[in-house]
């Protein structure tokens, strides 16, 4: 035994089967215990000496396991499987006198864990080819065997076509139905060059079903179940060839109704066109009947894909012309499109109904007259000269503009009762997102700081085992100083700090760490609230301060001016002295507008900090002006990588003036908010992760801080994805909002992730909402960034339809009239312009014409002729507002 643990040592790979021989089942089972003890104490050892020892560890542990199962686990263990060249050759031998039915055990064993590599694969196969079974499917399995296939082929001279590669794999019908199970098809497999095809895994499966190789009714049924349930793009890609490749006859597709018709209902876009194109086929063949037509068809005509719609009532016309008998069965189908956004849509369920109308009965001829009323304005005429005296007159009713209720300002709430009651809150903050909730953050915070001050021995003893499972309660000395530094960890720093794991040296450090000014808005905001917790971790050991001064009234951030006057007041009565964060952030979080009664009494507490207060509000000043015209900046957003060469686009921004007062007054961590900053002198390169605390430092500044995010919002135009959450929150904000609020959201409307485009959406409601919408100012940010080619024109009228659909109809109409000449004057109308223009006529129809007047450029583009879809939306946008005008 002391002999085998010598050679392991000393990595004598070689000599491991010939001592294991030696063993009998219990003198294996006492080495393998040895041999775990030593594979504990390699992983101290230095890289070389274990690098020697491990491979003879693998092949001797593997060789000492009576069990399949710990087999397994020993060979499939993540620190045995560093190695450069292959172990598994020895492990092949030490396990020559396992019994076949061990090995096929085994060979699924290794097959169900993670497969990582080639000689992995090999490994099991070899086991399965021992033990006379078949290889063992998985996962880790294909994958392998796929890059196996896939190198076979490359490295072949000349190169092996990959239909020759897949036919002489003997492992080909085993591993093929369980690729199509997966997940994710693997890369090499799904990805397919459009170019050629033929050259690729579905034209080669689908030629091995043709000579026999693989089974044709199984290969459809996996690709269809696959098509049936989603999944990745490329994976659908993937089956559709396969599919179509195959050719399935018509007993094929009749066999599989349902799942067509479930695909052509909720499958993504090109899984239902397909499917939509085989119903047709079947529905042609007299393989549907009409309750599935008519099934089938009312899902597919309630998808927004434009395409899908139109091939699906062109189809219907056709069942039409067939058979009229079908009329009252589909004409409630039809007439439910009456209701749909795309008014083309709209027209041709109108002419169809019209062809339905004679053969239907009267009672379906009742039913679709009433949802004649869903049409748009723009059919009203035509749907009268199809129903006749059978459509109803509707009341003219004025137009009321829907917008959703402001949002209120939720209060924070008192301070916890208890100290039972802050343990809850503070194990909640630091088990959940931290600082991200404002209001459980700031409550937590200031509950702190008050509990230290009553009573902190027993805030200790409660906390002490709540906290116990905190990574810095168990830390060695210094470590929880140095990753607290390193990563500031929020809450973390005051109650390490209370509970003495973090030294007043460290906490005296970090206070003075944080005095930097920072290179960005994303630094200098983060280091506030940075500087707040080292701040608060000193108060929390002194006990000094009865309280916060810059808790939040509301979930904000904002704090009522009169409530901060009497906590200076309550300051005053106990001789205390306010923390330099804690007071600057108290005055940038107050309410300055219309506070002169606060302003009056925060002078008559004769106080540093009541007549700070007082100036403050009285001067209602923001933390800093935002210039009211662009900054052209070329910012980089990509690189082109076969040139060499930086991509850069040209981005409208926004620079800020300085203000003295801040940087006079306030502490260093605030100084980069008084100082002037250009977007062209602005180098950030952090890691953004926008925090709702950065709202929270300003609140009552909403225009400085998009100001200041600009660069980070506009980034969203391009490949950066999630940079506009923070935009409903902004809209929140107190003090004006003006060109820098209006750009942001200009940005976030022409996104190009449609979840951005939708947090736009929201903050252009809020801001109406609460009454602070420019329409005109926002239409003309619009201009200047469409002028751009910044925002496209197809994306922003995706974003205004969303706003229009709420009910907003006057709000989106206002603010696209100053947005569309820009466009209209073009000599080449550019994508996706007939949809701004749609978006515009639907909501002039409803809400009535611009109060502004004639759109210029409109008339001479209605004026062009022709029937393509620009001219037709001019024209309807044209007529609502020369209808509604006279």
């Amino acid at each position: 035994m002391t002999t085998l643990l010598d050679a392991v040592r000393e990595g004598r790979v070689d000599d491991i089967k010939a001592l294991l021989t030696r063993l009998d089942r219990g003198g294996r089972k006492a080495a393998l215990e040895e041999l775990k003890v030593l594979r504990k104490e390699a992983r101290g050892w230095a890289w070389g000496e274990r690098t020697r020892a491990r491979k003879a560890l693998l092949v001797a542990g593997a060789g000492c396991h009576t069990g399949a199962a710990g087999c397994a686990t020993w060979l499939g263990a993540r620190d045995m499987r560093d190695w450069v060249h292959s172990p598994y050759p020895w492990v092949l031998e030490v396990l020559g006198d396992r019994d076949p039915a061990w090995l096929a055990d085994l060979a699924r064993r290794l097959a169900a864990r993670a497969v990582e590599s080639d000689a992995e694969y090999r490994l099991i196969a070899e086991l399965a080819r021992r033990a006379g079974c078949p290889l063992p499917a998985s996962d880790g399995m294909v994958r392998a065997w796929a890059e196996r296939v896939n190198g076979t082929r490359w490295q072949s001279r000349p190169e092996k076509p990959l239909i020759d590669v897949l036919r002489a794999d003997a492992h080909l019908d085993v591993l093929v139905p369980h690729l199509l199970t997966m997940p994710e098809l693997p890369p090499v497999v799904a990805w397919v060059d459009s170019r050629s095809p033929g050259a690729y895994w579905p034209a080669a499966l689908t030629a091995l079903v043709a000579g026999g190789r693989l089974d044709r009714a199984a290969l459809l049924d996996s690709c269809v179940a696959r098509l049936l349930r989603g999944g990745k793009p490329v994976d659908l890609r993937f089956c559709l060839l396969v599919v179509r490749g195959l050719e399935p006859t018509a007993d094929e597709e009749a066999a599989r109704v349902a799942d067509w018709m479930a695909m052509a209902a909720d499958g993504p876009s090109p899984v239902a066109g397909h499917a939509q194109e085989v119903l047709a086929r079947l529905d042609a063949q007299g393989g549907l009947t009409v309750r599935q037509l008519a099934e089938v068809s009312g899902s597919v005509l309630f998808r927004t894909e434009k395409k899908l719609v139109r091939a699906q009532l062109i189809h219907l016309g056709k069942v039409l012309r067939r058979d009229a008998s079908t009329a009252d069965v589909l004409l409630p189908v039809i007439a439910d499109v009456f209701g749909h956004p795309d008014i083309d849509a709209q027209e041709r369920a109108l002419k169809l109904a019209a062809r339905a109308l004679p053969a239907a009965t009267p009672e379906v001829r009742e039913e679709a007259a009433r949802m004649a009323s869903l049409l748009a304005p723009v059919h009203r005429e035509a749907a009268r000269a199809v129903f006749g005296e059978l459509l109803e007159d509707e009341p003219e009713t004025a137009y009321e503009e829907v917008l959703p209720p402001p949002p209120a300002p939720r209060p924070v709430g008192p301070p916890p009762g208890s100290v039972a009651e802050l343990t809850e809150v503070v194990t909640a903050v630091l088990l959940g997102p931290g600082p991200e909730d404002i209001t459980a953050f700031e409550r937590a915070l200031d509950g702190l700081v008050r509990y230290a001050h009553t009573g902190r021995e027993e805030l200790v003893t409660a906390l002490e085992p709540a906290l116990a499972g905190q990574w810095w309660a168990t830390a060695p000395k210094g470590e929880a100083e140095w990753r607290m530094f390193r990563n500031n960890d929020s809450l973390h720093i005051v109650a390490a700090s209370l509970l003495g794991r973090v030294s007043r040296k460290s906490v005296h450090d970090g206070q003075a760490r944080r005095t930097g000014a920072g290179r960005c808005c994303h630094d200098a905001l983060n280091g506030i609230l940075y500087a707040r917790l080292w701040e608060a971790a000193a108060e929390v050991r002194s006990g000094r301060l009865p309280y916060l001064l810059a808790t939040p009234t509301w979930h904000t951030g904002t704090i009522d001016a009169g409530e901060l006057v009497e906590r200076l007041r309550g300051y005053r009565s106990l001789g205390v002295s306010a923390g330099p964060v804690d007071f600057a952030q108290a005055l940038l979080r107050v309410r300055r507008t219309g506070e002169e009664e606060a302003a009056r009494q925060a002078a008559a507490l004769r106080t540093d900090e009541g007549d700070r207060l007082a100036a403050w509000l009285r001067a209602d000043e923001p933390v800093a002006a935002v210039a009211p015209r662009h900054v052209d900046t070329d910012v980089h957003i990509g690189r082109d990588w076969l040139r060499q060469t930086v991509i850069k686009a040209r981005r409208a921004l926004l620079a800020t003036g300085e203000n003295p007062l801040v940087r006079q007054k306030f502490p260093r961590p605030f100084h980069w908010l008084g100082s002037a900053h250009s977007p062209s002198d602005q180098n950030c390169y952090c890691w953004i992760a926008e925090s709702p605390q950065w709202i929270a430092t300003l609140p009552e500044d909403g225009e400085t801080l998009a100001a200041w995010l600009l660069p980070s919002v506009a980034a969203c135009v391009q490949e950066e994805r999630g940079r506009t959450w923070l935009l409903p929150a902004l809209a929140e904000t107190g003090g004006p909002a003006g060109g820098a609020m209006h750009l942001a959201l200009a940005y976030g409307l022409g996104a190009r992730h449609a979840e951005d485009r939708l947090a736009a959406v929201d903050a252009l409601l809020v801001l109406a909402a609460r009454g602070r919408l420019d329409a005109g100012l926002l239409g003309g940010e619009l201009a200047v960034l469409l002028e751009q080619e910044s925002v496209k024109p197809n994306r922003l009228a995706d974003a205004v339809r969303t706003a229009a659909e709420t009910g907003a109809y006057g709000t989106v109409l206002s603010v696209l009239v100053p947005a569309l000449p820009a466009l209209l004057g073009r000599e080449r109308a550019p994508r996706g312009l007939s949809d701004l223009l749609a978006v515009a006529a639907g909501c002039a129809e409803r809400s009535g014409p611009p109060r502004t007047g004639p759109v210029p450029g409109l008339a001479a583009t209605a004026a062009r002729g022709g029937t393509t879809q620009l001219v037709r939306q001019a024209i309807r946008l044209e007529t609502a507002c020369r209808a509604e005008a006279g």
